[in-house]
C-alpha cells in the first residue's frame, strides 16, 4: 500500500509562520484534532487496566472466584489489544503528518533557495544544505506529535492521579507530591538546555559555512583553525548539554522510584490497620509504574519542543 503525502494548502505568502504552533497548524490543519482525539483514547486505555488489576486481586483471586477471574482476564486482554491497535494507528498518523511536512518544507525551501541564489553562493549553499537536510528533519518531525504527545502523556497522568485520589486519597497524594519537584525544577534546567541548543545550531551552521568555502589548496593550519575551533566548540556544547540533560533525568527517575516505596510503606500500614485492601496497593504500584513513563516522555517532549522552537525561529530568520 502506497500512502500519498499530505500537501498543505498554499496561502500565496512565502513568509514563514509567526510561531512554532502556527507552523504546526499550517502543516497539519484539522488533522491535529483527530490525532489529539486518538491521543485521549490511548491515555484512557493506558490507565484503565489499573482498576482491572485491583478487581482481579480483590474480587476474583481473594474470594477464589474462577468465573470472575476468567471474565476480568479476558477484559484485560481486550483492553491491551485495543490499546495497542489504537496506539499503532496514532503513531502511523503522526508519522504521516511529520513526513508530509518534511517533504513539503524541503521542496519549498529548495525553491526559495534556488530563486534567491546569487553570486558564488558557497556559504549560502553550505547553510542551505544544513537547513534543508538535518534541521528541517527535526522541525518537520515535530509536526506529527507536537500536540498529541503532550495530550496522551498528560492525559495518562491526569487520569491516573485522578483515579488514585478518588480510590485512596492518602496514597494518591503521594503521586502529586512526587510531581511537584519535577514541575518546579525541570523548567529551570530546560531553560539552560534551550540556550545550549541554540548555540549548537549556530556553531553547526558556522562550521558548515566554513567547510563550504574550503578548496583542495586550503591546507594551511590557519585556514583550518576556525573549523577545528568550531568542532571543539560543538564537543564542549554537547558535554554541557549532557550534564544538564542527564542530571534532570536522574532527578526524575529518583522521584519516580521513590513513589512506589512510599506506596508500599503507607499502603502496607493501611492494610495492616484494615483501612484498605491488598488489591489497591498492587494496582497503585502498577499505576505509578505506568505514570513514570509518561512523565519521562513529557520531559523529553519539553526538550524536543524547545529545540523545535529554536530551529523554527532560526529557519524563519534564514528564509527572510
Amino acid at each position: 500500500m502506497k500512502l500519498a503525502p499530505r500537501t498543505p494548502e498554499r496561502t500565496g505568502d512565502d513568509r514563514p509562520a509567526s510561531s512554532l504552533w502556527g507552523y504546526i497548524w499550517r502543516m497539519s490543519g484539522w488533522h491535529q484534532v483527530v490525532v489529539c482525539g486518538l491521543a485521549v483514547i490511548v491515555a484512557a486505555l493506558g490507565i484503565a487496566p489499573i482498576e482491572l488489576q485491583r478487581r482481579i486481586v480483590d474480587d476474583a483471586i481473594t474470594p477464589q472466584n474462577l468465573d470472575l477471574l476468567m471474565t476480568l482476564a479476558a477484559l484485560y486482554l481486550g483492553l491491551i489489544v485495543a490499546h495497542g491497535v489504537i496506539k499503532f494507528v496514532l503513531r502511523m498518523y503522526e508519522g504521516w503528518l511529520s513526513e508530509s511536512a518534511i517533504q513539503y518544507n524541503r521542496k519549498h525551501l529548495s525553491r526559495l533557495h534556488a530563486h534567491n541564489q546569487t553570486g558564488d553562493g558557497n556559504e549560502s549553499n553550505g547553510r542551505a544544505v544544513s537547513i534543508i537536510g538535518s534541521e528541517i528533519e527535526k522541525l518537520g518531525g515535530f509536526v506529527g506529535d507536537g500536540l498529541s504527545q503532550p495530550v496522551v502523556n498528560s492525559g495518562m497522568l491526569i487520569f491516573g492521579l485522578g483515579y488514585m485520589i478518588s480510590v485512596e486519597p492518602m496514597i494518591g497524594l503521594i503521586g502529586v507530591a512526587a510531581l511537584i519537584p519535577q514541575v518546579a525544577l525541570v523548567p529551570v534546567i530546560q531553560k539552560r538546555i534551550n540556550a545550549l541548543i541554540e548555540a549548537r545550531v549556530e556553531k553547526m551552521r558556522a562550521v558548515s559555512d566554513d567547510l563550504s568555502e574550503l578548496s583542495p589548496e586550503d591546507q594551511d593550519d590557519d585556514l583550518l583553525r576556525p573549523i577545528n575551533d568550531g568542532i571543539s566548540g560543538l564537543f564542549d556544547n554537547r558535554m554541557r548539554l549532557f550534564l544538564f540533560k542527564f542530571a534532570m533525568k536522574s532527578l526524575v527517575n529518583f522521584l519516580n522510584a521513590l513513589a512506589p516505596v512510599c506506596v508500599l510503606f503507607i499502603g502496607g500500614y493501611l492494610v495492616i490497620e484494615g483501612q484498605t485492601s491488598v488489591g489497591i496497593i498492587v494496582a497503585f504500584i502498577s499505576g505509578f509504574d505506568r505514570m513514570s513513563s509518561p512523565m519521562r516522555e513529557l520531559l523529553s517532549y519539553y526538550r524536543v519542543a524547545a529545540q523545535a522552537s529554536v530551529q523554527h525561529k532560526m529557519i524563519a530568520r534564514w528564509m527572510q
